[in-house]
């Protein structure tokens, strides 16, 4: 066989690979921490800590199965920081005669691999990631000739395929969804539950990265990091999901609250991202633990979760292939605003976004509602360049790799496709704020006020949004509603010079 060297990128640590079947002297494994991947986007530091701190014990969990491993921490001197010139380095210096690498889940990434790959004077072949329920064509196709994707219509297809939820041909209790059922306040604190933390001291690691000067944004206690960086300690996150969180996460998945950063989430999305958990055994497994406790946890909890999972996450891969490299560029509303510099700091009056913000800086984690429905829905309505937009996403969430944060971002967040996510811009008052939780308690704003200098801004933001893109929107089926109420207020001229005043001063809300 030839000598053969095999590329792993920090996100594809999936030790149930093929690849790792049987140890071979012939293959080769390479795995290097990058100024090229900590530099394209400022991260936030307990990313790039998860990571690096994920990607060594990946390579020491290889090299204790008897594989080969070649690798490069951040700091060696003669790691050239740049994937091309790596490559090319370590197939020179090895004599190898044959190059293989897994598909990257990134367009960037794709395309200097293929680049790189024809460079070589040796023979090259990528592999699928064995990640995935489906291949990156998959939605492309089974929406094909079709403007919108209707997410709906895939995840249905998933559950058949796979057989989740299902009775037969027939979904488990007749219904398919239960999304009118997740969407409840949280009342009553005495429900919470402490998430499963696994402390450990990332100290070596965060002074090599400090050392370097890499730029990063947000805080970090490198002596007690908690998220889960191995695939024993991912397991251990999800095992505590089924018994200490399932039981509420569907009717709670969407509330806001100032208690607790995690309420009933799952914080598996990191190692699901990394590949250290594979979506197929996360939903099996906790369909596996519905099944055992079906007295206790109903069927609305676990149909919430698995959709994110098998519907969302995998639909947001399948338009990211089908639309890149246009999708990056879209802009439907030809939003322009910078984002305001309170983004960085968390620092404003507005208690929704000071508390959401603030908690990413912390934890380099917030919710699905708290990005679409508070830090996105303000940036729609404000009008905010997506590509600004997309930055902050990308750089501030441990989760955070550009195939589900773009399409989550342009996409259902701030409809710059267009249309091609979500049928309608997903944007609200401060009514929805309030509804769903306690935000707007202790609020420097009045959420019911529109007009005024305590006035919400959400509130006029919102029919000011509206006006300003009738064109685009009026003939939109589901919005139609929205165009009748406004041209009804009585004050309509006063509440969109208020909305004026605030977009004049973002920087000071």
């Amino acid at each position: 066989m030839s000598k053969t060297l095999r590329l792993i990128l920090g996100d594809q640590l999936n030790s149930n690979h093929s690849w790792f079947d049987k140890a071979d002297k012939n293959n080769h494994y390479l795995i290097a921490e990058m100024r090229q991947e900590t530099d394209y986007a400022p991260h936030h530091i307990q990313k790039v800590l998860a990571f690096f701190a994920s990607m060594r014990n990946f390579a020491k969990s290889l090299e204790e199965a008897g594989h080969q491993v070649i690798y490069f921490q951040l700091d060696d001197k003669n790691n050239p920081q740049k994937l091309d010139e790596l490559i090319e380095q370590v197939v020179k210096e090895g004599e190898f005669e044959r190059f293989e690498y897994q598909l990257p889940d990134e367009y960037r990434l794709d395309e200097q691999l293929k680049n790189i790959s024809e460079s070589l004077e040796i023979e090259s072949k990528a592999y699928d990631t064995e990640h995935f329920l489906t291949e990156r064509e998959f939605l492309k196709d089974f929406f094909k000739g079709k403007k919108t994707y209707l997410m709906e219509s895939f995840y249905r297809e998933m559950r058949k395929k796979f057989d989740i939820l299902m009775d037969g041909k027939e979904p488990v209790d007749g219904k398919w969804n239960f999304d009118q059922e997740n969407r409840k306040a949280l009342k009553d604190k005495r429900l919470l539950r402490k998430p499963k933390l696994h402390p450990k001291d990332l100290s070596d690691i965060h002074q090599m990265i400090e050392k370097a000067e890499v730029k990063t944004i947000g805080e970090v206690d490198p002596k007690n990091f908690s998220w889960p960086t191995s695939r024993e300690e991912s397991l251990d996150v999800l095992d505590h999901f089924c018994k200490n969180l399932l039981v509420h996460f569907g009717d709670y998945q969407d509330a806001l609250t100032t208690w607790d950063p995690y309420l009933f989430h799952s914080r598996l999305s990191f190692a699901m991202n990394s590949k250290m958990l594979s979506p197929l055994e996360v939903v099996e497994e906790v369909e596996k633990y519905w099944e055992g406790h079906r007295n206790e946890i109903d069927i609305s909890q676990v149909e919430g979760f698995i959709r994110q999972i098998i519907g969302w996450r995998e639909y947001m891969r399948g338009v990211y292939w089908a639309k890149m490299p246009d999708f990056a560029e879209m802009n439907f509303f030809g939003h322009d605003r910078k984002l305001p510099d309170w983004f960085w700091t968390g620092q404003t009056k507005m208690k929704c976004l000071s508390h959401s913000i603030t908690q990413s800086l912390e934890k380099s984690y917030a919710h699905h509602i708290q990005r679409l429905m508070v830090t996105g829905n303000f940036a729609l309505l404000a009008g905010i360049d997506p590509d600004e937009l997309d930055q902050w996403y990308l750089g501030i969430y441990i989760d955070a790799i550009e195939w589900v944060e773009i399409t989550n971002t342009r996409g259902m967040s701030q409809f710059a496709d267009g249309g091609i996510v979500g049928t309608k811009p997903y944007v609200s008052s401060a009514n929805y704020i309030k509804k769903m939780g306690n935000y707007c308690e202790h609020c420097a704003y009045n959420h019911k006020e529109k007009i005024g200098d305590k006035a919400c801004p959400f509130n006029s933001l919102y029919w000011q949004f509206y006006e300003r893109n009738r064109e685009k929107l009026e003939k939109n089926p589901r919005i139609g509603m929205a165009y009748r109420t406004l041209d009804k207020l009585k004050n309509k001229q006063e509440i969109l010079d208020q909305a004026e005043s605030y977009l004049d001063k973002l920087n000071e809300l």
